[in-house]
């Protein structure tokens, strides 16, 4: 198993590599030989080995200071060239490259949780992740669990499943709730879940074994806030353009919408959702304190927003129309 390195990064991102079993000689061997590439490259800050033993999945993940620098490597000849070595020895790809950045939700299915061990108590931990490992496999979607362990203090646990419904089915089964005490025997607190928020507003924890997401009511509001001027600002800016280039109006009134889409999805929403990441996480954010400020404080944007459109004639629509 590979050292880890300690560097702090703006917004780290980490690539999780998994790979089938049954390649030719130990898979420590090759992986190493991804390690030494990733650790050649730019923005790199760590790497990891997973335990490859049965009934865990061989894996690497490579831990590197942006999203970028995770592409850059992963599209770059090094690792394809490092790829194209391991296919040679049978270590071939499980699934596509999984990465996890610790601000967008984990991709759909897959489920990672960090795990702080007490120490003198891996072997401990071992034994009950490959209890729970052998009890998810009897789950429908189930496809496989990536170990990864740092040194005798921490791991991180990586399942994967076909869909988010059949990762739930297993995160808040019976089988899986009777597994955890003997698992949190071998922790100094409880698991976390990597979590995310969805460019609408909801993040997604586990919390106490159960999956647990943001309240529909604040995913709503959050998504009032933005809306509302994105539409006023473009029935102001954009809709007269479209008029004065002749498109009739049931195109012009798509355009819009597709304008709309597009700029809460990739850049209004999640800069919105930046300043309420607390009052959006299920777990921190579930106090009654921090319901009533967050409500409160969207509740006196609505009054901002509303007074400003209404009091500035040159941003009314209406009157620019046609």
């Amino acid at each position: 198993m590979c050292t880890i390195e300690q560097t702090t990064a703006i917004e780290p991102t980490t690539a999780i590599l998994v790979f089938h079993p049954g390649g030719d000689g130990p898979f420590g061997d090759w992986a190493d030989t991804m390690v030494e590439s990733a650790s050649a490259a730019p923005g790199h800050i760590a790497a990891w080995v997973s335990v490859a033993e049965e009934p865990f999945e061989p894996a690497v993940a490579v831990h590197f200071g942006t999203s970028a620098a995770v592409d850059d490597w992963l599209d770059s000849a090094q690792c394809a060239e490092v790829m194209r070595a391991g296919a040679a020895l049978g270590w071939r790809s499980a699934a596509p490259a999984l990465l996890l950045d610790g601000v967008s939700p984990p991709p759909p299915g897959i489920g990672a949780f960090r795990h702080q061990l007490v120490a003198g108590r891996l072997d401990e931990f071992l034994e009950s992740q490959s209890v729970l490992t052998a009890a998810a496999r009897g789950f429908s979607g189930y496809e496989g669990t990536s170990l990864f362990v740092q040194g005798n203090e921490e791991a991180l646990s990586v399942l994967r499943f076909r869909t988010d419904r059949q990762l739930v089915g297993w995160t808040s089964s019976r089988q899986r709730e009777t597994a955890l005490p003997s698992l949190r025997s071998s922790l100094r607190v409880d698991f976390a879940a990597e979590s995310g928020t969805t460019a609408f507003g909801t993040t997604v924890r586990t919390d106490g074994g159960r999956v647990v997401m943001t309240p529909n009511w604040k995913s709503a509001m959050l998504v009032l806030l933005v809306l509302y001027p994105t539409v006023m600002l473009l029935s102001r800016f954009l809709g007269p353009q479209l008029d004065r280039s002749g498109a009739a109006p049931w195109l012009a009134l798509w355009l819009s919408q597709v304008a709309s889409v597009i700029l809460m999805q990739w850049w209004l929403m999640p800069w919105a959702s930046k300043p309420f990441r607390r009052w959006l996480d299920p777990v921190d954010g579930s106090g009654r304190r921090t319901n009533v400020a967050g409500a409160a404080v969207i509740a006196l944007v609505y009054a901002v927003t509303l007074w400003l459109f209404g009091a500035v004639r040159w941003l009314q629509y209406w009157d620019y129309a046609g």
